[in-house]
């Protein structure tokens, strides 16, 4: 298996209505796990922790796109050798903000969690909002080459 024979996108505009929820977009967390559990059935079948690791960052960021930017407008996952790359959309400029944890307050974990659990965190900026790219260690199905 090649890195480019194994990638998944899935594209929606946040202004799109919400109905119905079963239209290939993505509405929540719950739902971008369940894409990621089937893409790591395929391209990390062994990935263990890592595949977990893979599943809280997909998690972290979309639910960070839901809560913070409007929704996600573009899933993308890719597999590599030893890695999967965790692409995550959204339509807002902001760039990511650590908070403050507060044991008293929801939240504050996320952000930090993915960066601890990824070799590499970037986030581009664009004149339609951002991406956030992770590439998190995960025993993949890619064969090295050479």
């Amino acid at each position: 298996m090649t890195a480019e024979l194994l990638e998944i996108v899935m594209v929606h505009s946040p202004t799109e209505g919400r109905d119905p929820v079963d239209d290939g977009r993505l509405w929540t967390a719950e739902q971008a796990r369940d894409v990621t559990r089937g893409f790591l059935l395929v391209a990390a079948p062994e990935g263990g922790s890592g595949a977990e690791s893979v599943l809280l960052v997909v998690s972290e960021l979309v639910t960070n796109a839901l809560r913070h930017a409007n929704g996600v407008t573009e899933l993308r996952l890719e597999v590599g050798l030893g890695a999967v790359t965790v692409a995550v959309h959204d339509a807002s400029m902001a760039p990511p903000q650590p908070v403050t944890w507060d044991a008293g307050e929801p939240g504050g974990f996320g952000w930090p969690l993915v960066q601890d659990l990824s070799d590499d965190v970037q986030v581009h900026v664009h004149m339609a909002g951002k991406a956030v790219m992770a590439v998190v260690p995960c025993p993949t199905a890619v064969l090295a080459q050479g």
